[in-house]
């Protein structure tokens, strides 16, 4: 025979596990993101117009890159429905500055690193919610300077797009 102490701590243990299985399952429910901000529910679709880029320098590919990132960005990390044109969402953008730059200066008058910075001015219009912003993202990346950019251009173009992806998705999904 159980004493009545046993049964309340089987009990106890039986809503517990309930708790635990209906948090488990209702937490597919929730809708947040990492960024600590949400999306309205009444946008559906996001144009991303192409990102020109207007820096004058830079490989030849950088603003498809860019474009491309931002759309396949916004397409894994949200319900949005990615469209040519009029999106509930609007972003569009131009990179306008591509350059390289000496730094961390040595006793020899030498640079011990070199610096490549990328700038993106963006442009985000909320159809539905009456919000807008133009803002410029900018970004860089340290090399050594015994390397040349063609050695680590593509390796830093594409780790300074992502980041900047990160920014600018961060911008618009956030202040909710």
């Amino acid at each position: 025979m159980k004493s009545k102490a046993m049964v309340k701590r089987l009990q106890l243990s039986h809503k517990l596990v309930l708790i635990c299985l209906v948090y488990i399952l209702a937490g597919g429910c929730v809708s947040y993101n990492f960024t600590g901000g949400s999306m309205p529910t009444n946008i559906k679709t996001i144009s991303i117009q192409p990102f020109n880029n207007q820096s004058g320098n830079g490989p030849p590919s950088m603003s498809l890159q860019l474009t491309e990132k931002l759309k396949s960005f916004y397409q894994n990390n949200t319900k949005l429905l990615i469209v040519k044109e009029n999106g509930d969402w609007k972003l569009e953008g131009m990179i306008t500055k591509y350059y390289v730059q000496p730094i961390a200066p040595q006793g020899n008058l030498t640079a011990g690193q070199t610096r490549l910075t990328i700038t993106i001015n963006a442009s985000f219009i909320d159809e539905l919610n009456n919000r807008e912003f133009k803002k410029d993202f900018s970004l860089y990346s340290d090399f050594a300077q015994s390397q040349s950019l063609n050695q680590v251009e593509a390796e830093l173009v594409n780790d300074i797009l992502d980041r900047l992806v990160f920014m600018i998705f961060n911008e618009t999904t956030s202040n909710w």
